[in-house]
This record gives C-alpha cells, sequence and structure tokens, in this order.
C-alpha cells in the first residue's frame, strides 16, 4: 500500500519501483501468507476483505480459493497496480479514515499495512468491526527494530554499508510516523480487541534473489530522500546498488510476524 506522511508518499504506488517491491515482496512473503490464510480455514463461500492489498497477488488466491460462492474485496488507497478484469472487487479506501466497507467477513486480512499507518489504533479497529461473528482477523507486519540489519553477516565494508542504508530507511520510516517495533504487539493488540484463538509466528529469509530485487528497488525508490535528509550520498548509494546487482551481499529483511484471532460468536 501506499503510505501518507506529512509532505507526501514514502513509498509511493504511482512510481515505477513499487511495481518490483510488490513482485519480490509476493515471492518472499506469498507462501507464508497463503499457509497462513489456508490453516485458519479460507474455504469456498467466504467473504474476505484483503485491506491495504497493493498488488493482485493475494485478492487473486482468495478469489480462487472462495469461488463463485465467495465474495473477496481488496482494496487500498492507491488501486494503480490492480488489473481491470480482475476477479474480485476493487475500491479505493483508506482504512485508517474510513469506516469499513458495507457487510460483513468471515476474514479480513492485512499484509505489511499497519505498520506504515501513524492511525493504526482505529485501522484495527475497523477490521475488527468489519468482522462477523466467528470471522478471523490475520495481520501480518515487520518488525524492524526485531531484526535491522540488512546483511546478518556484516564481514565486510560493502556490508556495512548495506547495514548503514537500511539504518536511514528506518530513520525515514520513523520520521513519518512508522512503529518500528510494532510487529510483536500483534499478539496484544488481537487480544485487547476481544479475539480468541490467538496466535502468531515469525518468518524471514537470511539471502533470497527476491531479497535482492526488494532492497534495490526500495534504495532507488527513496535514494532522494536519503541524500536530502544527509543519511546517505549518492555515492555511496550508487556502491551499494553495484554491489547488490553484482549478487555479492546475503540480504535479509525486517522479520514478518503473522497473528491470528477469531471474533467471539457465530462458527464455521
Amino acid at each position: 500500500m501506499t503510505h501518507a506522511n506529512g509532505d507526501g508518499y514514502l513509498l509511493d504506488n504511482q512510481q515505477t519501483e513499487a511495481g518490483q517491491r510488490f513482485g519480490a515482496m509476493s515471492e518472499l512473503f506469498d507462501p507464508v501468507t497463503f499457509r497462513h490464510l489456508t490453516a485458519v480455514g479460507v474455504t469456498e463461500g467466504w467473504h474476505c476483505w484483503e485491506v491495504g492489498a497493493g498488488s493482485p497477488g493475494v485478492p487473486a488466491w482468495l478469489a480462487a480459493r472462495t469461488g463463485p460462492a465467495g465474495r473477496v474485496l481488496a482494496t487500498d488507497i492507491d488501486t494503480v497496480w490492480m488489473p481491470p478484469d480482475a476477479p474480485f472487487e476493487v475500491v479505493r479506501h483508506d482504512v485508517a479514515a474510513e469506516e469499513p466497507p458495507p457487510g460483513t467477513f468471515d476474514l479480513v486480512h492485512a499484509r505489511l499495512v499497519l505498520l506504515h499507518v501513524p492511525e493504526r489504533a482505529a485501522a484495527l479497529a475497523a477490521m475488527v468491526r468489519a468482522l462477523r461473528p466467528g470471522g478471523v482477523l490475520v495481520l501480518e507486519d515487520a518488525d524492524p527494530a526485531l531484526q535491522p540489519l540488512c546483511c546478518l553477516d556484516e564481514h565486510g565494508p560493502a556490508e556495512r554499508l548495506a547495514n548503514r542504508l537500511r539504518r536511514g530507511s528506518r530513520e525515514l520510516l520513523a520520521r513519518r510516523g512508522a512503529d518500528l517495533a510494532f510487529g510483536r504487539t500483534l499478539p496484544r493488540l488481537l487480544r485487547e480487541a476481544g479475539l480468541t484463538d490467538v496466535a502468531a509466528d515469525a518468518y524471514f529469509p537470511v539471502t533470497s534473489p527476491a531479497c535482492d530485487t526488494l532492497e534495490a528497488a526500495t534504495v532507488r525508490q527513496l535514494r532522494g530522500r536519503l541524500v536530502e535528509a544527509g543519511l546517505a550520498t549518492e555515492a555511496e548509494i550508487e556502491e551499494h546498488l553495484a554491489n547488490v546487482t553484482a549478487g555479492r551481499l546475503d540480504l535479509t529483511m525486517a522479520p514478518l510476524i503473522s497473528a491470528w484471532g477469531r471474533k467471539p460468536g457465530g462458527g464455521h
């Protein structure tokens, strides 16, 4: 999704790099997400709301899973990457500022959304309201403070540079209201919202070609802001991008923490 802040968007869906980022995140995290959605019982006929969908991968999977008797609604404040012939509903919607869409849902899912939303408490409350009794909320978000490194094995200057640029990127996120320790709070927040059967796990790749793609696209998207804020020079960014392109680095991402819980009442 796009992330609002005081001076525009930090990671704007309209930029070319957004498509590269979405593709890499799908490769890294879709198997994790699909495993969790399968485990909570998503099946034919379910009504599902995908919040901050960004790209079509997850809602398309949900549409195939729930079949013609189901309903899948994908919302985002910018739906530019959604295909016009999508097999699911697409609506522009700001989960932090607007009431939930009409109807109730068997599943509400959001991945890498609330970390970036300063009004995350209001957004979470809206998602819980949208669940029917017995419905399931699945939230997946990063925790950059839990594992802040870009290169776990910081054994040389290329790795040190990568980690310094990652610190700069995190600083930009924090300045725009991101909670860099948010992922770890998900189980507690789901319990506090009144959900039951709450559980969670975490995943992060230690090295992957998709990590290289995601890192390069993100740094290119942020390069102007990194330089403007004095967090990196153009030369350092070019050196880092060359190191990534050459495949010299074992890059990782922040842990993705997935948590799920059920709204009391009802049943499937």
